[in-house]
């Protein structure tokens, strides 16, 4: 019996019936809305072509939208490496067999996990705004990036905790019974086969990063959002610039989520598919309903 025939019993022939009468109404009602926003966006026109046209140039996608993208771009690469940085540390940290250590990174991980992205940004604008540490125009984009290092940092040290602690116990005990350290079979057992294992909720949590940087408009840090409402105040259409704003993270984030999909798939292939056939040649080795000499033998 599958674990999903546990949970829940199959629907049947009504519950069936049911949800799809259910599923036909929920759509009727999702056409309906998109049908009403589109006539009144249209009578308040929206849709007029003028609106539209400034995104068929050249100069609107090179001085805005692409620039944009790029300053967004940059602080999404940079946070993804320094949460990564983060991330093993003190997911590492956590554990550690040194109650001191395990405790600090706990603490460490726990406390960041609990404050809103935006809120670090905003404190740590105003904090290096206050010291001078940085130049006023480089606070903002370093207050980007130390809020969302922190932050996504501490979801990744989770995934690595938690990717070890479900790793099988014989992993750990193979390791320190050829003569390894507890440290030694970590950095060279465990951690490896961690990250190959949640390798597609991190690339998940690179699309939390990116979306994220979006936040930076709030503490004046330029990013694509923020050259976007630029261009439709110059314009006139900053409504259109704002749903032109959306589809790029949309296709960007579809392109990461995609990614992370197909590496979910291999590393599934790879780990879920030898073993499913190992099973299989088990059970055909050990049928006692097979009297053939020649299939039951291999």
């Amino acid at each position: 019996m599958s674990a999903q025939q546990v949970l829940f019993d199959a629907p049947g022939p009504k519950s069936r019936r049911n949800i799809l009468i259910g599923n036909i109404i929920g759509a009727i009602i999702i056409v309906g809305l998109i049908g009403y926003l589109i006539v009144a966006l249209t009578a308040q026109g929206q849709f007029a072509p003028e609106r539209w046209s400034p995104f068929l140039e050249w100069d609107t996608w090179r001085f805005f939208l692409l620039e944009g993208l790029f300053y967004t771009l940059r602080a999404a690469a940079i946070s993804v490496v320094t949460s990564i940085i983060f991330g093993l540390i003190f997911g590492l940290g956590r554990l550690s067999h040194v109650a001191a250590i395990r405790w600090f990174s706990g603490i460490v991980v726990e406390f960041f996990r609990a404050v809103p992205v935006l809120l670090m940004m905003i404190f740590f604008w105003l904090l290096l705004g206050n010291f001078g540490i940085f130049r006023p125009q480089d606070s903002p984009f370093v207050a980007v990036i130390l809020g969302l290092t922190l932050y996504n940092g501490s979801v990744i040290a989770e995934l690595v905790r938690s990717g070890v602690h479900n790793l099988p116990k014989g992993q750990r005990e193979a390791g320190l019974a050829i003569g390894m350290t507890r440290t030694q079979s970590l950095r060279a057992i465990e951690i490896p086969q961690a990250l190959v294992a949640m390798l597609p909720a991190l690339v998940s949590q690179f699309v939390v990063i990116l979306k994220d940087s979006a936040l930076g408009y709030i503490i004046t840090y330029s990013e694509l959002l923020a050259y976007a409402r630029r261009l439709g105040s110059g314009e006139g259409n900053i409504f259109q610039s704002l749903i032109v704003a959306a589809v790029i993270f949309i296709i960007i984030n579809f392109l990461l989520t995609s990614l992370a999909t197909k590496l979910s798939r291999l590393l599934s292939f790879r780990t879920g598919g030898k073993t499913r056939k190992d099973k299989n040649e088990k059970v055909l080795v050990a049928d006692p309903t097979n009297t053939g000499t020649g299939v039951g033998a291999a």
